[in-house]
Formats: C-alpha cells, structure tokens, sequence
C-alpha cells in the first residue's frame, strides 16, 4: 500500500472515529424491546429432506452414484414406470430403459422453518448436490418431504431451482463465479403442520435477550413494571425475562404487543474487536482500552534473484555442456519507529498510532494480536 492511500486510509479512519464518538457522547439511545428481544416460544426449527432435481443440461450426477440411480428407479416406479435395465449416463443399453441419469442429480434440501407457521404458508428452500453434479442451473425439485429432529414431515417442498453461480469453460479455459451446485427456491417450501408450542397455554411468556447482558435485562424489566406494575416482569438469569401476561389469547397478544414496543436504553457492549483475516477487517468498539505497552513494527523483506547460465564445452577436451545456476539472496530490515501506548488509551489514539507508522491493516492485525497475547488489550479478540 502507497503512501499516498495510507493517508487516504487514515483520514477515513480518523473521520469514522470522529462520527462514531459524535454519536457515542450524544444522548442515550433508546432500542424497542422487540429490537432486544426475541420471544421464547416462537424459535425457528430447522429441516431436512433428501429428494432429485431433475430437467439439468448434462450436468448431474452419472451412473456410478447408486443412491441416484436407486431414487430415480424408486421415483419412477411410482408412478408406474418400470425400468428392468439400467441407467447410463446417456442411453440405457436395452431398449426399455431410455433415462439419462446425466440430467438428475441427488440433492439435500434444507429449510429453515418460523415460530408460529400454520399449514399452507410458505418458507424459502436451499438445495445443496451431495453427489458428482457439477451445476443445478436450470433444474427443477421434484416433491420432497422436510423432516424435523422428530422425524414427522412438517413441509413439502418443489419447484425450479435459482442458482446464482456460473460454471463455464471452453478450450481449456474455465471460469467459476460462486457456487452452482448450491441454489435456493423461493417460497418453494408449503407448511404441512404446526409445531406446539407454549405460548398459548403458558401462564409466563418468557423473553430472552439477544445479547448476554445483565444490564439490558434488568433495564427491560425495570421498563416492564414501570409501565404495567410491579412484579409483571421478573429476570430469571441474564438472558431470560419471565412476563406474566393475561391467559385470554386476544388480550395476550395486544399485551405483548405494547411490551415490544417500550424504549429501553441496552446497556453498553463489553469491549471487543472482531477481525476479519481473510479480508483485513478490523472492527473496533469504543469500549476498547489498554494498558501501557510499547510496539515496534517492522517488515523483514527477503529478496532472491536467480540467473541461469550455461557453461560452453571445450571441444578439444571432450567437454559437455552444463547449466549453472546463480542465486543472490538480499535481505532488508527497514527501520520502523517504536510507539508507546500509555495506561487507559483510547480507540482513535491506538489506530492513529498504527498509522503513523505506515502500518498495513494485515499489519494492524497482527498488532492487536500481539497485545492481546502480551495482556496489554483489554478486549475480547474475535477472529472470523
């Protein structure tokens, strides 16, 4: 990185620090306990079903995957088609079975279904290929059942398949854009059955905060009771808070309803920095301090420069020719200067620090690692 975008990275840095503590020392901002919270009884539960997409240009699983072949025998039997000789990747060898299983692939179907669905709502559907497809595009799911952890059938899911990603390649050359044995099927899946659930007979509804904070949860209580009286609310840990809320389900409902919408302050976050290695990434909250620690940043670059010679034979002496090979290695150690954190720094002098040393933000990772091992970074380090 330039000198020149080093300067730009640190005036876009200087003036995100300047906004976020503009904001930070305003006054308290104030969330809707729905924003806070989420309802105990109306989780989400996950399914699974394993099914065939068919209608793909070649580009589906051949005749070696078995569990292909079976289903698409199963499938067909079905419905009354019998097929005694097998299936190829182009063309059955007899003349009763004329299936290219090259155009089918087996795939896994996931979905993801909400608190509360009744029957004939319809859920998103992911399709993954589990066997040799090389792409979906194109394809279409033939009806499959979405099993839960208990094994009843809770969705159906069919329909033609949305894939995003490109696969193409023509002499010699190929060209990948995302994942294309991996689609989706909007509204594809249709509810077949409701998953119990308390909330109806439940005499406490029950809120869990989404974030592990004990002064979030005492705030959302003290809301509560202010509003409706005291002992309505009441903190079973720092996660949960139970509400007692009327047993008629009309009344229920609007209670709830005014009880996500009351404005409570959250408390403030732990500190934390989260980093992104992958892309250089590095988020850090205002929360974030340390103690008196002192940095040296320096790159070690190691050049090696080979040159291939070859070495002419003296004919008069029976030589023969021969390949020599000269390697010079160079290493350099550029100056860096050390900078000293004192007690209690804050997030813009620790960044601005960084940067006046010319610092790279993989460099910038690096230095957050080496202070949270020294224990100088009071500060959970959160690597994605």
């Amino acid at each position: 990185m330039g000198i020149h975008m080093m300067k730009r990275f640190s005036k876009f840095i200087q003036s995100a620090l300047l906004v976020g503590y503009v904001l930070a020392t305003g006054l308290a901002h104030a969330d809707r306990v729905k924003d806070l919270t989420t309802l105990a009884s109306q989780r989400s539960n996950q399914l699974i079903g394993y099914g065939l997409v068919v209608g793909l240009q070649g580009t589906g699983d051949d005749a070696s995957v078995p569990f292909t072949v079976q289903s698409m025998k199963a499938m067909l039997a079905q419905m009354g088609v019998r097929i005694d000789g097998p299936l190829t990747d182009f063309e059955a060898a007899t003349a009763t079975a004329r299936v290219n299983i090259s155009n089918s692939a087996a795939v896994l179907v996931t979905a993801e279904l909400p608190g509360f669905a009744k029957p004939g709502q319809r859920i998103d559907v992911n399709v993954s290929a589990i066997g040799k497809a090389s792409n979906l595009r194109g394809g279409s799911l033939v009806m499959t059942a979405l099993r839960g952890v208990d094994g009843e059938i809770y969705a159906i899911a069919q329909g033609a398949l949305t894939a995003t990603g490109i696969d193409a390649s023509a002499a010699g050359s190929k060209v990948a854009i995302g994942v294309p044995t991996s689609a989706r099927i909007p509204s594809g899946g249709i509810v077949e059955r409701i998953v119990d659930n308390p909330f109806e007979s439940a005499a406490n509804v029950v809120l869990n905060v989404r974030e592990n904070d004990f002064s979030t949860t005492t705030a959302i209580v003290n809301a509560i009771n202010k509003k409706f009286g005291d002992g309505v609310a009441q903190a079973l840990d720092g996660v949960s808070v139970s509400v007692r809320a009327p047993q008629n389900l009309n009344q229920r409902v609007a209670f709830m309803s005014m009880v996500e919408s009351l404005e409570v302050s959250p408390g403030e976050p732990p500190a934390r920095v989260v980093i992104n290695s992958r892309t250089g990434t590095v988020v850090i909250n205002r929360s974030v301090r340390v103690t008196a620690a002192a940095v040296s940043h320096g790159t070690i670059s190691v050049a090696i420069s080979a040159t291939n010679e070859v070495s002419q034979p003296n004919a008069l002496a029976g030589g023969q020719t021969a390949a020599n090979q000269n390697a010079d290695i160079a290493v350099a150690e550029p100056n860096k200067p050390m900078f000293l954190f004192q007690p209690g720094v804050e997030l813009r002098q620790i960044v601005d620090a960084v940067n006046q040393v010319g610092a790279t933000p993989s460099a910038l990772i690096a230095i957050l690692e080496a202070l949270k091992s020294s224990g100088s970074l009071r500060a959970e380090l959160v690597i994605i």
